[in-house]
């Protein structure tokens, strides 16, 4: 690993505690101002401590920033041909075959990562409106999906305790989504992806299922699997508007250090945005 790698690692492991220790000292300062009125402002937080924290945790984004652009310069890489990671009929969103990166940040690994809902054609999926605000995950035929492997692995991550939350899927939702999506990336990547699995692909890739519904993983950590076996359902846990499957490959199983890289899916290659396909 190189050193920007390195830098780069540490620097996403101690971004959550800098914005941390900002709150915390906001929130300190802001109880001795209710607590004690008459103390005056020097009993508080002094303000150079303050502006030293945010200052540091600023410094923290715009390197993070800089390292993910400078790390990611030269040719794109051949794609990977893996198979389809689920079956049936399904729709594709934020794909690579129509930009790169395709969910706009090369962060954890997501350059060439795809978003997939399930469309059975005897089961419309809830369409994007005003109303209702939030539905109940099984309103959506993608919750409780099978998620296949993609290819004979080696099991190296596999995270599926997080609740599966109630869908985002208006435009009054929209608003208080973005604010979560900010506090879950202050949080790291877990917070993210939500509950997920990593598998080891051989040759230097890893594949990533991100958003899994939670005590659905049938693996563990270490266990060989088999091309089409079973090994999770969808779910709607982490950055998630609605219950879907993100998929992507990467080159290290540490999220804060992955590099994406551009796969093809076997009989389908890369479905595009708004492109619906069978596998």
């Amino acid at each position: 690993m190189n050193r920007r790698v390195r830098t780069a690692a540490l620097v996403g492991r101690l971004r959550p505690g800098l914005y941390g220790l900002v709150v915390l000292l906001v929130l300190v300062d802001t109880a001795v101002d209710l607590l004690d009125s008459t103390a005056g402002p020097a009993a508080g937080v002094p303000g150079g401590v303050l502006l030293a924290a945010a200052v540091l945790a600023l410094s923290a984004e715009a390197l993070r920033w800089y390292l993910g652009r400078e790390g990611h310069r030269g040719p794109e890489p051949a794609p990977t041909e893996v198979a389809p990671p689920v079956t049936g009929r399904w729709h594709a969103l934020n794909s690579p075959a129509d930009k790169v990166p395709s969910h706009g940040t090369r962060a954890y690994g997501q350059a060439y990562a795809i978003d997939i809902v399930h469309e059975p054609e005897d089961r419309p999926r809830p369409a994007f409106g005003w109303w209702p605000l939030v539905r109940r995950n099984g309103d959506f035929p993608a919750f409780g999906e099978p998620v296949l492997a993609v290819a004979d692995a080696t099991v190296v991550r596999a995270r599926d305790g997080r609740r599966d939350h109630l869908s985002r899927n208006s435009y009054p939702a929209l608003l208080p989504f973005f604010a979560e999506a900010s506090a879950r990336d202050l949080a790291g990547p877990g917070a993210i992806v939500g509950n997920h699995l990593v598998l080891d692909l051989g040759d230097g890739t890893y594949a990533l299922y991100a958003h899994l519904k939670r005590g659905s993983i049938t693996v563990r950590e270490g266990e060989r699997v088999r091309a089409g076996q079973v090994v999770a359902r969808v779910g709607n846990t982490g950055n998630s508007t609605e219950p879907h499957l993100h998929f992507q490959l990467m080159d290290a199983a540490d999220l804060h250090t992955a590099r994406g890289l551009p796969f093809t899916w076997r009989g389908v290659g890369v479905p595009g945005n708004g492109e619906t396909f069978t596998a």
